[in-house]
Parts: C-alpha cells; structure tokens; sequence
C-alpha cells in the first residue's frame, strides 16, 4: 500500500518542528550530544505514533494541531529514545536503523546512551512547559510515565529479554509483552490525542480501543515483517526476532495465523472508529486508512 498523503504532511510537519526544537538548544547543549539527539531524532519514519496523536485529536474535534505540538515532539522523543536503546550491544545490538548505521555506530556508546537519556528528559520539558490546562498538562504527563516506563515500555522490553531464555510462550505471553513493550505508547497516542481535543467519554473510550487494537497490528505487521522481509526493504536487520529467540506472534503462531490475527486486529481499529461518528458514505476516514497502511505493512 502506498504510504497515505495524510501521513506524509503529518511526517513533514513534524520534522519542521522538531529542527526548529533543535536549533533552539543550540549553545545550551554540548554540541556532540546535540548531533547525537538530532542524527537520530531526525533519521526518518514514517511519524506513525505522531499521526495517530493528531488524527484521533481530530477525530475528535480539535481544530488547532500547532497547539497540541509539544505532545507530538514528546512522544517522538520517546520513541527514539527507546530505539536508541534497542540497538545498543547489550540489548538488541544493532548496525542499522532506518537504513543508516544506529547512533552507537555513528558516534559511540557512550554517547548514545547519553543522547537517548536527554531524549526522554526533553520529552518531559516539553509537556511541562505546554500551554494547556494543568490539570490536563499533568494527566497526560502521569500517563506518559506509565505507557513509557516500568508499567509500560520498559517493562513490556524487559518481559522480552527474559522470554528469550523460556520456552513454551504462548500467545498470551507474547500479546502481554507487546501491550506493554509496543502497545503501551501507541495508545497513549490515540488517549491523549481525544483529550487535548476535549473528546467527551464515547470519544475517548473509542480512541483508546482503537489505540489497543492498533498497537497489536503494529507488532504483529512488525514480526512478520522481520520473517518476510529484506534488511533493504526494513532498513534495519531482517530475521533478528529468529536469530535472537524472540517470543513473536510469528514464531508462537506462524506467518499464516499471525496474518489472520492482524486481520483480527484490523477489524477491531475499524469497528472502534464507527464509534466516532464515521458511517457507511465515509468509510475512507484517515483513522481506517492507518490502520489499513498498518497492517498492509506486513502483507
């Protein structure tokens, strides 16, 4: 599937922001850690997680996206942080991310920690420092603690490495460590977006089911994809979950069960963005046409 326009006015969007955010630190940062943060902050994606915050933001009737901007540089920061992390000799131990060689690589060890670690404190400054009511600022810095830390991603990692050395995971396991590990951001996405629009209860218990179902596509299309695909085509090294042991929807599943449980998942983002108002004469929301990017991701 072609990457939809909407995502890629979202991803430059983005991008412009996030050097404007850069460029303000200079002088103020040490400039190796600076390079560091931007080589990696500004290597490319396609800005998933971003477009999930601003489309459910507007699902749900917010109208003024330049306001919402530092929730969206917060969770890239985020997520580069934690690929950062990924990729270092004694996690995943990585040469490629996005098609160029992982900050490690590019600069050393010692410097992408510490480029990963201002990262995710950057995140942090930024929604403290957000214009926005402050009951609602803490909330959703509460929930981006929970969705990125011991509770959330770092945990759901941490509930990776171990299964590597276990044998029988089921697909229970492998969904509780990816509701964790990949869902737990994803869903903070589609959550905080609703709420910085306002999204009256319906609203945001949709987005959130959708959140749900769309961080379990997103790792089921990832696993597959690393099954399936070429390093080229990935731009980062193909057959890792194989070599490494990991516990993946396709190695407890197989690819032909894993395709059908995505297609599962897909009905549910689907069946949760009825919930905001779409009908039968507007199916081609950019909520549907996500998921259905998501999951072609992994065909």
């Amino acid at each position: 599937m072609q990457t939809p326009t909407f995502l890629d006015t979202h991803a430059a969007e983005v991008a412009h922001a996030m050097s404007a955010m850069l460029d303000a630190r200079v002088g103020v940062v040490p400039e190796r850690l600076l390079d560091a943060m931007r080589y990696s902050l500004m290597a490319g994606g396609k800005r998933v997680r971003p477009a999930l915050l601003l489309e459910c933001y507007s699902a749900c009737g917010g109208a003024h996206s330049e306001s919402i901007m530092p929730a969206v540089l917060a969770i890239e920061c985020i997520h580069t942080y934690s690929l950062i992390h990924d990729d270092l000799p004694c996690m995943d131990d990585d040469n490629l991310r996005r098609g160029k060689p992982t900050c490690h690589r590019r600069f050393d060890e010692a410097t992408a920690v510490l480029a990963a670690d201002a990262l995710q404190a950057l995140a942090f400054e930024m929604l403290a420092a957000a214009d926005l009511d402050p009951g609602l600022r803490l909330e959703i810095i509460r929930k981006l603690a929970l969705a990125a830390g011991c509770q959330g991603m770092v945990g759901g990692q941490m509930m990776d490495m171990q299964a590597e050395k276990e044998t029988g995971i089921g697909v229970l396991m492998v969904e509780r460590i990816h509701l964790h590990k990949t869902g737990a951001l994803l869903c903070w996405c589609c959550e905080v977006g609703a709420m910085l629009a306002g999204a009256n209860a319906i609203q945001l218990k949709a987005c959130s089911r959708y959140g749900k179902a769309v961080g379990l596509l997103f790792q089921i299309a990832d696993d597959i994809l690393d099954a399936t695909a070429s390093s080229e085509t990935l731009g980062k090294s193909a057959g890792k979950d194989a070599a490494q042991n990991k516990a993946t929807y396709v190695s407890v599943l197989g690819l032909a069960q894993a395709r059908e449980l995505a297609g599962d998942m897909l009905e549910l983002a689907l069946a949760a963005c009825a919930e905001l108002g779409e009908d039968d004469n507007h199916l081609d929301t950019h909520l549907n046409t996500l998921a259905q990017y998501i999951m072609d991701r992994g065909q």
